[in-house]
């Protein structure tokens, strides 16, 4: 008697166990977030803090050119969050219906040059780029960062101390176009480029050492901005809502800023440039509806 007792609690311990570890696998929610390569270290770090306050929540993310993560979700591709490089490539996923309004804007990024530490084709100015010869790498035409560096070279063709021969100059030194930052500056790392133009934030500690970075002059310099934004069929809207909030707080923009990014907040008056929106046009508020100044006073 006393074993069949014994026996009965040990199925009905087991059976306790599995029902519980079963409950706890069905909580588990999943979070899918399309983010700009630019953002990759950044937001690894972002979402690791996040699990620690939230142990029931896996998020996987598809990090890629904003262009191309906007065409994806345009196709129907699953997400719950989308964060862009720039508002272009946000209103693309929103045009396709994808992206619910508003958006925010949670993070700001700068363009810098950067060179091979040992710096083969002694690059000290802007001037340089212009070399004959020299061999620059870009990011491919349809990427955000390549809307912000033809924007600079286009300010840069109309201004006489370099003039529309410097922007020729550049543009004809290019020998390769790259998927995303990332492939931009690990190549100049390498030195299989003698410059390239990439974010600031992409200067991170793995190439630290075998990259020096030139700053690029605020008088042609364009503060990007990326804008982050729910999917409109997200399973779990309230949870991708959480996380959004949680990048905009203080500890999610903490983590930005220890990556080189500037931050959700406006340091300069000038609008996001891109082809469609030239220092002469900014983008009105119908054609899209951002949260600029999310958090900020």
């Amino acid at each position: 008697m006393k074993y069949r007792f014994y026996l009965l609690a040990l199925v009905l311990i087991a059976t306790l166990t599995f029902g519980l570890r079963s409950s706890e696998a069905q909580e588990t929610q999943t979070l899918t977030v399309f983010a700009a390569a630019s953002l990759t270290d950044a937001f690894t770090e972002i979402a690791a803090n996040f699990q620690t306050e939230n142990s029931d929540v896996e998020i996987v993310f598809n990090f890629a050119n904003s262009s191309a993560l906007a065409a994806q979700l345009s196709e129907g591709a699953p997400a719950d969050i989308f964060a862009s490089a720039n508002q272009r490539q946000m209103q693309v996923a929103i045009d396709g219906e994808r992206i619910a309004e508003p958006t925010a804007i949670f993070a700001r990024n700068r363009l810098v040059v950067v060179v091979p530490a040992d710096n083969p084709a002694n690059i000290q100015t802007l001037n340089d780029l212009a070399k004959p010869g020299l061999l620059l790498i870009l990011v491919a035409s349809g990427a955000p960062i390549r809307d912000y560096t033809d924007a600079m070279l286009e300010m840069m063709a109309v201004d006489p101390a370099y003039g529309e021969d410097y922007r020729e100059a550049v543009l004809e030194n290019i020998v390769s176009e790259e998927d995303n930052v990332r492939q931009v500056t690990a190549k100049v790392a390498l030195g299989e480029a003698d410059a390239g133009i990439v974010y600031l934030s992409d200067i991170t500690p793995d190439v630290n050492e075998a990259v020096i970075h030139l700053p690029i002059p605020d008088a042609f310099n364009t503060i990007a901005t990326y804008p982050i934004g729910i999917t409109t069929d997200s399973p779990n809207p309230e949870l991708a809502q959480a996380f959004v909030d949680y990048i905009l707080s203080d500890s999610g923009q903490a983590v930005l800023l220890d990556w080189n990014f500037l931050g959700k907040c406006p340091l300069v008056t000038e609008p996001d440039v891109t082809p469609e929106a030239t220092p002469e046009t900014t983008p009105s508020a119908e054609e899209t509806e951002t949260r600029d100044d999310a958090g900020c006073s």
